[in-house]
C-alpha cells in the first residue's frame, strides 16, 4: 500500500507552473477536494463511535490501531499537498493528461484507504451484532432462572455466562449434580447452534482453603476439576465439538466481589462460559490485497 506521494505531487506541482490551467479542470479538482473533506470528516465521525475492543483482542486492537493511525498520517500529507497544488494552479490554465492522471491517482488512494478504514469497522460492528443476538438467544433459553444463580452479559465485546456453583456442584466437589442438566442442557442447545463459536469453561473458588481428598491440593486443582468436569459433559452428553473448548482454572485470583461476607464468597464460586473472540477475520483484514 505504501506510494511516495510526495514525489509524485512534488513533479506534478513543478509541471504546474510551467503550463495553464483551464478553469474548466481547475473547478473539477476543487470539487474532488471538496468531496475528499466532506469523506473524510464523515470518517473521523464513524471513528470515534467504533466500539473498543475487547482485551483478549489486544493483539488485534494494537494492529488496527497502528494500521489505522498510519492511514491516518497519510490521508492529512495528500490532503495538505493536494491543497497546496490546487492554490498553485489558480495562477495556470493548462494541464497535461499525464498531470491529470497523476493526480487522479493520488486522490484514488485516498479513497482506497478510507474503503479500508471502513472495512475495519465495519468487522468490528458485524462482531458486535453476532454478540447482542447470542446473548439474546441465551436468555431466550433460560429463560426466568435467577440472575443470581446465572448471568449472562457482554464486557468490553465479550460474552460472559456465570453459573453458580450451588447450580452444579455440592460444596467442595467437582463432581457435577444432577439438577446441573436443567441449564447445562440449555446453554449448550444455543452454543451447539452457533458451530463455528469457541469458548471457555473456567472454573472459579472463593479464598476458602480447599480441605477435601488427597486428589486435589488446593483451590487450583478444584477450580481445573471443576472446569473439565464441565467441559466433558458439553462433549459427551449435549454433542458439542471439543476442538472448539477449553477448560481452565482460575483459582480465587479473579473474584466478582470481595470474600469478606457469605453472599461474596458465593458470588466468587462460579463457572464462567466465555466466548472467545475470532481474530481471524481481522488479521484476514490486514493482508495485502491481491
Amino acid at each position: 500500500m505504501k506510494c511516495n506521494y510526495g514525489i509524485i505531487l512534488g513533479t506534478a506541482c513543478a509541471l504546474f507552473f510551467s503550463s495553464c490551467v483551464s478553469k474548466k479542470v481547475m473547478k473539477s479538482e476543487q470539487d474532488k477536494n471538496a468531496a475528499l473533506q466532506i469523506e473524510y470528516a464523515k470518517l473521523q465521525d464513524e471513528l470515534k463511535n467504533c466500539t473498543t475492543l475487547t482485551a483478549s483482542d489486544a493483539q488485534s486492537k494494537a494492529l488496527l490501531d497502528a494500521e489505522i493511525a498510519s492511514l491516518k498520517k497519510q490521508m492529512d500529507f495528500l490532503k495538505q499537498n493536494n491543497s497546496t497544488a490546487l492554490k498553485q494552479l489558480e495562477n495556470l490554465s493548462v494541464i497535461s493528461g499525464s498531470q491529470a492522471e497523476s493526480i487522479k491517482k493520488s486522490l484514488d488512494n485516498i479513497g482506497a484507504k478510507d474503503a479500508y478504514i471502513q472495512d475495519l469497522q465495519s468487522a468490528i460492528s458485524r462482531k458486535d451484532s453476532l454478540n447482542l443476538a447470542l446473548v439474546t438467544n441465551l436468555k431466550g433459553a433460560i429463560g426466568n432462572m435467577d440472575d443470581k444463580d446465572i448471568n449472562i452479559k457482554v464486557d468490553k465485546g465479550v460474552v460472559y455466562i456465570d453459573i453458580s456453583d450451588k447450580l452444579l456442584f455440592k460444596s467442595g466437589s467437582f463432581n457435577v449434580s444432577e439438577k446441573a442438566g436443567t441449564v447445562l442442557s440449555k446453554v449448550a442447545t444455543v452454543l451447539k447452534n452457533q458451530p463455528d463459536i469457541e469458548f471457555m469453561v473456567e472454573g472459579h473458588t472463593d479464598n476458602v482453603p480447599y480441605k477435601g481428598n488427597e486428589m486435589l491440593a488446593d483451590n487450583w486443582d478444584l477450580s481445573v476439576k471443576r472446569a473439565t468436569a464441565v467441559v466433558r459433559i458439553l462433549q459427551n452428553q449435549y454433542g458439542l465439538n471439543p476442538a472448539n473448548m477449553t477448560a481452565a482454572g482460575r483459582s480465587e485470583y479473579k473474584p466478582v466481589t470481595d470474600n469478606n461476607t457469605a453472599e461474596g464468597k458465593a458470588a466468587n464460586r462460579r463457572t464462567r462460559i466465555v466466548i472467545l473472540p475470532q481474530l481471524d477475520q481481522f488479521f484476514k483484514l490486514l493482508e495485502p490485497k491481491k
